[in-house]
C-alpha cells in the first residue's frame, strides 16, 4: 500500500509540475486564437503524463530499455493528441470566422443567416441568438420606419390642416378691419369656430406628444364600465342628433375596472365622434361592454360598433398610426388623424389593447381592459 501512494504521489507532483506550466501558457496566450489553445492543452496533456510516468520510472528505477520504450509511447500519444488538437482547433476557428462573416453582414444593417454545416452546440446556440436578435432588429427597423412615414404624414396633414383655417381667418380679420364684412357678429363666431378647431388640435398633438414620451399622467380609480359608458353616450349625444345618427348602448355589463376616467373617457368619446362621423344619417352607432372569454383572460371588453360600409383590408392594420386618415370618404372635415393614435397610446398606458375588424355593414372597434383586482 505505501509503494502506491508513494506512486501516486510521484505522479502527482510530475503531473501538477506540467499543468502549472501549462496554465501560465494558457494565460499568458488567453488573448490568442482557439487554435493556439487547444494546442496547447494537447500538449499539457501529453506533458503531464511523460512527466509522471517519468517520475515514476526514475522512483522504480527502470532500466534505460524500459524507459526508452514509456518514453516511446509517451512521444507517439503526444503526435497523435497534436494533430487531433489542430484539426478540432481549425475546424472550431472555420466555423468562428464563418459566424463572423455572417455576423458582420448582420451589424451592417443585413439580415443574419447561420453559417451551413455542423459547428460546436456553443456556437450554434450563438447562431441561433444572433439569428433572433436578426429578426427583432428587423421588425425594429420596421416599426421605425413605419413610424418615420408616419411622421411625415402628419406633418403634411397638419400643415394643410393649419394653412386653411389660418387662411380664413387672416381674411376675416382684414374684412373686420377694412369693415367690408356683411354681417361681423357671424364673422366673429366662424372666428370662434375656427379657434376652438385650432385649440382642439394643438391639444391632441399635445396629447399624443405625451403619450409617446411615456409621460401621460394617470390616476387609475376603481368605477364601473357601465358609469363610464354612460357618460360617453351623453357627451356625443348632440353631434349624434346634429348627424341624425342613433346611439345605442343597451349591452353594457357592469364590470368593475381601475382606470383614469378622464382618459378613458376621452378614448371612448373619440371612438364615438369617428363612429358617428363615419355613418350616415338614420344609422346605428352602438357601444358594448362584455367580460373577457377564457381565452381573452380577465378582461373587460368595450366595443364600438359603426356602419361607416367597412375598411379596405390593407388599410386595418394602419387605422391606429399616427396620421392616417384613410380615403377622403373616411376623412372628418375638422380631423388631423390624431384621434385613434391617441386612443391607442391612452389604452396601451392602461395595459390594454385596442384593435378594429370589419362587420357587415360597417367596423368594429374593440378596447380591451384589465378588470379591477
Amino acid at each position: 500500500m505505501r509503494d502506491v501512494l508513494l506512486i501516486a504521489l510521484f505522479a502527482f507532483l510530475g503531473a501538477a509540475a506540467a499543468g502549472l506550466l501549462g496554465a501560465l501558457a494558457l494565460r499568458a496566450l488567453r488573448h490568442r486564437s482557439v487554435l493556439v489553445s487547444l494546442t496547447v492543452v494537447a500538449v499539457v496533456s501529453v506533458a503531464a503524463m511523460l512527466a509522471g510516468t517519468l517520475a515514476v520510472a526514475r522512483a522504480m528505477f527502470l532500466s534505460s530499455h524500459d524507459l526508452t520504450v514509456v518514453t516511446t509511447v509517451c512521444a507517439m500519444a503526444a503526435v497523435v493528441s497534436l494533430a487531433t488538437a489542430l484539426l478540432l482547433g481549425r475546424w472550431v476557428v472555420a466555423r468562428s470566422n464563418a459566424l463572423t462573416v455572417a455576423a458582420r453582414s448582420f451589424g451592417e444593417g443585413g439580415s443574419f443567416a447561420a453559417p451551413g454545416g455542423g459547428s460546436t452546440a456553443e456556437l450554434s446556440a450563438l447562431g441561433r441568438e444572433l439569428a433572433a436578435t436578426s429578426e427583432k432588429l428587423a421588425r425594429s427597423r420596421e416599426r421605425e420606419r413605419a413610424l418615420d412615414a408616419s411622421r411625415r404624414e402628419l406633418v403634411a396633414w397638419i400643415s394643410h390642416d393649419l394653412r386653411t383655417p389660418l387662411a380664413g381667418l387672416r381674411a376675416m380679420a382684414e374684412a373686420l378691419e377694412d369693415g367690408v364684412a356683411e354681417d361681423p357678429p357671424r364673422y366673429f363666431r366662424q372666428i370662434r369656430t375656427e379657434v376652438d378647431r385650432l385649440n382642439s388640435m394643438v391639444g391632441d398633438l399635445f396629447e399624443l406628444s405625451r403619450i409617446h414620451a411615456g409621460a401621460l399622467p394617470l390616476s387609475p380609480s376603481r368605477m364601473s364600465v357601465y358609469d363610464l359608458v354612460g357618460d360617453a353616450l351623453a357627451g356625443a349625444g348632440p353631434l349624434a342628433r346634429e348627424h341624425g345618427v342613433r346611439l345605442v348602448g343597451d349591452a353594457v355589463a357592469e364590470v368593475p375596472v381601475e382606470v383614469d376616467g378622464k382618459e378613458m373617457t376621452r378614448v371612448l368619446g373619440n371612438l364615438l365622434v369617428n363612429a358617428i362621423r363615419h355613418t350616415p344619417a338614420d344609422g346605428t352607432v352602438a357601444v358594448a361592454a362584455r367580460r373577457g372569454t377564457d381565452e381573452e383572460g380577465d378582461t373587460v371588453v368595450l366595443t364600438v360598433t359603426d356602419g361607416c360600409g367597412g375598411i379596405p383590408e390593407d388599410d386595418l392594420a394602419r387605422v391606429f398610426d399616427t396620421g392616417w386618415r384613410g380615403s377622403r370618404a373616411r376623412t372628418p372635415p375638422a380631423g388631423a388623424g390624431l384621434g385613434l393614435a391617441i386612443v391607442r397610446g391612452i389604452v396601451e398606458a392602461h395595459a390594454g389593447r385596442a384593435a378594429v375588424r370589419n362587420v357587415p355593414g360597417g367596423c368594429r372597434f374593440e378596447v380591451v381592459l384589465p378588470t379591477a383586482r
